[in-house]
């Protein structure tokens, strides 16, 4: 999976180079994208503006892999989808299991309230 990798101060902005994410590539997107989860900088974004098709397997492996990162207290959000894409994630019943925005600077955004909304839960006494 060729990605770009962009760091800012709270998250990783993961820019996918490949027109396709298919089932032979989810072990390698596990690979790529769950290391992430070990670094000071857990956040990811993950921008997949050049990604012109996906299949089932694929799309259901970003969705095993977001549940990681917030299962691990970081955020992971999902940007920038071509609408074939989109409407293929939306057919199959998996679009609305992923947190996804159209833009980076909103993914941004809610990495921002996440965190904010992280901080506020480790204040609170349970």
């Amino acid at each position: 999976m060729n990605v770009k990798t962009d760091t800012k101060e709270k998250f990783h902005a993961i820019t996918v180079a490949d027109p396709v994410l298919s089932a032979t590539m989810t072990d390698e997107m596990a690979e790529c994208l769950l290391p992430y989860l070990q670094n000071d900088v857990k956040n990811l974004v993950l921008i997949l503006k050049n990604v012109s098709a996906i299949d089932t397997a694929a799309a259901e492996k970003l969705v095993y892999i977001q549940q990681r990162f917030y299962e691990n207290s970081a955020s992971f959000v999902i940007c920038e989808l071509q609408k074939q894409v989109e409407d293929f994630l939306d057919q199959n019943e998996l679009l609305e299991m992923m947190n996804v925005t159209p833009t980076e600077s909103e993914a941004w955004d809610i990495v921002q309230m996440e965190e904010i909304e992280r901080e506020m839960m480790d204040g609170e006494d349970f």
